[in-house]
């Protein structure tokens, strides 16, 4: 991953449906990994932190945490299989009519 940025996105699971969420540059959580806002110095990690335990306390959202995400050409993605399989749905077509998602999105 030569050349690619590195940094922190917070995400959480959305209260009200499970939906997972990730918190934006507007103090939003939004339901696009791509629209979070990542966090490349110590000063906007503490932010992101506090954030996300507001957003707890308030009952917005649960397991609110932080990530490790890398920019690339092909725009922002999480490092862990776990946290990429949230951001951009499951690897095998498991409802009716449903398919994986994209095996170039998946590709490493």
């Amino acid at each position: 991953m030569t050349g690619h940025k590195t940094g922190k996105i917070l995400t959480a699971n959305r209260l009200i449906d499970g939906v997972s969420v990730w918190f934006s540059a507007n103090s939003e959580w939004v339901e696009d990994i791509r629209e979070g806002f990542v966090a490349r110095h110590e000063e906007a990690v503490k932010a992101l932190e506090a954030a996300g335990a507001e957003a707890q306390a308030d009952n917005r959202v649960v397991d609110a945490n932080l990530i490790d995400v890398v920019e690339g050409e092909g725009g922002l993605r999480a490092i862990r299989l776990r946290e990429r399989i949230r951001a951009e749905g499951p690897t095998i077509a498991y409802l009716p009519n449903s398919k994986p998602a994209d095996a170039k999105t998946r590709a490493a």
